[in-house]
């Protein structure tokens, strides 16, 4: 998930955090006097701006309560997040993505639980889509405040690319397969991927999970079934993305691509790659890097496409229901009530609201319409919503969904998969061993 933003994305990696993992921003880990509160995000543009941008107002309207930022590249934070929670010097607001990691920090003890304090501001809760509690929720209970945009997974393609080979988007998975070859032979990759980062490689699994069986062959895993992941769309979901592997679907070096540098945006961009699938923030970042590729109507956007045969509905989406905001229950409580003061009236105010769409991106409070109507970006705006709001199923990441133990496991093992280094049977045995984990 790019992360850029994401985020999309991978969980911690084992590794303790090192120099090498420095932030790019100021400040030490949790250092803040009771009148600062302390908060770590990822940095990239054009999304780091606008974080950066709300904090900025809300620290320049209470001068006797401020908030320090640090940020991170998504890769690092991942990991010097995990090992601050774990001594217990987490910053006093805690950026991710909800779902199984923000369950781990709740079964530890180390967020507050936030439901009285919606119950007590209703119009705050109120304001924001009802679906993004969901990744927020633990037992019932809300531990995390839904904030930023909603990020389906989007199939992006180079218009320019397509019209000079003389092909059409994709309607399926084997019009996918069929035009690997004709790319090929132009060549020009026929996806960028930016497989070193792993959660780029999860983002096929998802969409052809769903796609073939549904999302109840996650919903399974995600359950706790015991061998859910040996289910035959299963199977069959890991063999395809493997023939496209095979096939020679991917450019050339994709393992040693990351997400973070944006080297596979780049390649959609600049004509090298066909087609990418990637989070819808990657729009903002086209749009920031790509010279006049948007604004010049190049770039090309659609739904994963259906596999023939397939039971999941194509309207179906996965991705980031929204982003999250915790706070560390070692903090003070002077650090405490600043950062709620931040939920309440430096958290989707107008400005950033605004900002948001202006990257390209869908910001999860209601009533926005208006001005996604009168963006720029108004088409591909339309397009996100209509994906978020229209969806049967909106399946959020896997790595953030399961547990660090599970999802670092998932991710080393699609790594391994993308370079044929496993079968499928392998994938899904070494699954199965960290179901419930």
């Amino acid at each position: 998930m790019a992360l850029s933003r994401r985020t999309l994305l991978g969980l911690a990696a084992a590794a303790p955090a090192s120099a090498a993992l420095a932030a790019c921003g100021s400040s030490g880990p949790s250092e803040g006097s009771d009148d600062t509160a302390t908060y770590w995000h990822l940095s990239g543009q054009p999304q780091e701006g606008v974080r950066s941008g709300a904090v900025d107002r809300f620290n320049k309207a209470n001068s006797k309560g401020q908030i320090k930022v640090t940020t991170f590249e998504n890769d690092a934070f991942k990991t010097k997040i995990k090992t601050a929670i774990g001594a217990g010097k987490a910053p006093t607001i805690i950026w991710g993505w909800g779902g199984g990691t923000l369950r781990t920090y709740v079964e530890a003890g180390q967020v507050d639980d936030l439901t009285p304090w919606f119950d007590e501001n209703p119009d705050i809760k109120n304001r924001l889509f009802p679906a993004s509690f969901g990744a927020a929720t633990v037992d019932g209970k809300i531990y995390a405040m839904p904030f930023e945009s909603v990020e389906p997974i989007v199939l992006f393609y180079n218009k320019k690319v397509f019209d000079d080979v003389g092909v059409e988007p994709p309607k399926s998975w084997d019009d996918i397969m069929a035009l690997v070859p004709k790319f090929n032979a132009e060549g020009i990759a026929p996806f960028s991927l930016g497989g070193q980062s792993r959660w780029t490689n999860m983002m096929w699994l998802e969409f052809l999970f769903d796609r073939i069986g549904g999302p109840e062959v996650f919903q399974a895993v995600f359950d706790g079934e015991k061998d859910a992941w040996s289910h035959p769309a299963a199977i069959e979901a890991l063999t395809k993305v493997q023939d496209l592997v095979k096939a020679k679907g991917f450019i050339k070096g994709f393992s040693s691509i990351t997400a973070d540098s944006n080297a596979d945006q780049a390649l959609l961009y600049t004509g090298k790659a066909a087609m990418m699938l990637h989070g819808s923030w990657s729009y903002g970042i086209q749009q920031t890097e790509g010279g006049d590729f948007v604004s010049g109507g190049n770039l090309g956007f659609m739904n994963f496409p259906p596999v023939e045969g397939g039971k999941g509905d194509p309207g179906n989406s996965v991705g980031n229901p929204a982003q999250y905001l915790s706070i560390s229950s070692k903090a003070s409580a002077e650090q405490k009530k600043i950062a709620k003061d931040f939920f309440a009236t430096g958290v989707l105010q107008d400005e950033e609201v605004k900002a948001w769409i202006d990257t390209g991106a869908v910001p999860i409070r209601k009533g926005s319409e208006k001005l996604l109507a009168e963006s720029e970006n108004a088409e591909f705006l339309q397009f996100i919503n209509d994906i978020a709001s229209n969806a049967k199923s909106f399946g959020q990441s896997w790595d953030q969904a399961l547990s660090p133990t599970a999802a670092e496991t998932l991710l080393d093992n699609i790594a391994k998969l993308f370079q044929l280094s496993i079968s499928p049977k392998q994938f899904t045995d070494n699954l199965n061993k960290v179901i419930g984990k």
